[in-house]
């Protein structure tokens, strides 16, 4: 059980972090006899320090490599998107790539909504609650144009680099919980405007919710009323501004080590 002090200590850093004073409390609290891992935020900095070789050293391990040539080869050989999706490998590395790999296993929606138009409102890809769809389906286009983006051999290298860009961030969780979302989010923070893009993303609902402390129960009520208590904590035009993201990424990674360890901050911004 973690001591009283303990997380008491994890409070205090959780609200220093919101004054930008976090940094020294970090050390204090992961060298404390409480604390179990290493300190998250020196994680982040090395990772993000060390992210390009990382991300070619993950390509050439056996399995990514094997799947990435298997992607490539279904793209050759696929008459149309249905027929590439139908080939597991390659559905999973165009769908983790592209934020998606929670979702390799379900072909049949994969295929409907990503040859939906998203330029019609009443297309299935336009009414999923994960946006992530919605921009796949824009940034390849396969209801107008097929596979001819994706065949592409620049478009097949940012496929190909962004797997294994995922596949690196998800093996760093092992050490550090959480520290894959927090690579993604410092990223794509700036692209949420609003708490319904928020909680759309499952990369930026993670992130968020947990840095402001709000429950995971919290799926269970109207979308709206997840809005107001995301709205209610943050100030979301702040996500515009890097040095507050990057603030809230660590606030993020303290948080997930936090409840990692079995301490929980409670903590509403």
């Amino acid at each position: 059980m973690i001591s009283i002090n303990a997380a008491s200590t994890a409070l205090s850093l959780l609200q220093a972090m919101n004054t930008g004073s976090g940094t020294d409390l970090v050390a204090t609290l992961y060298s404390s006899p409480a604390a179990t891992g290493g300190n998250p935020v020196d994680a982040l900095k090395n990772a993000v320090k060390n992210e390009a070789k990382g991300i070619a050293d993950e390509a050439k391990q056996p399995e990514v490599a094997r799947d990435i040539a298997a992607f490539r080869k279904a793209v050759a050989n696929a008459k149309d998107l249905p027929s590439l999706l139908a080939d597991p490998a390659a559905r999973k590395v165009l769908l983790t790539a592209n934020g998606l790999g929670d979702q390799t296993d379900y072909t049949a929606l994969a295929t409907k909504a990503l040859t939906s138009d998203p330029a019609k409102s009443d297309s299935l890809v336009n009414k999923l609650s994960d946006t992530q769809w919605l921009t796949m389906a824009k940034t390849y286009d396969f209801a107008n144009e097929g596979l001819a983006v994706l065949k592409k051999p620049s478009v097949l290298d940012t496929v190909a680099s962004g797997y294994a860009e995922v596949m690196w961030r998800q093996s760093l969780d092992a050490s550090t919980p959480g520290l894959s979302y927090a690579l993604d989010f410092r990223t794509r923070a700036s692209t949420a405007k609003s708490a319904y893009q928020i909680l759309g993303d499952a990369t930026l609902r993670e992130v968020v919710t947990t840095a402001l402390g709000i429950p995971k129960e919290i799926a269970y009520q109207s979308i709206d009323a997840q809005a107001k208590a995301i709205t209610d904590r943050l100030d979301i035009t702040k996500l515009q501004d890097p040095k507050f993201v990057e603030q809230f990424t660590r606030r993020y990674l303290v948080a997930a080590s936090a409840a990692g360890s079995g301490q929980s901050s409670g903590l509403v911004v």
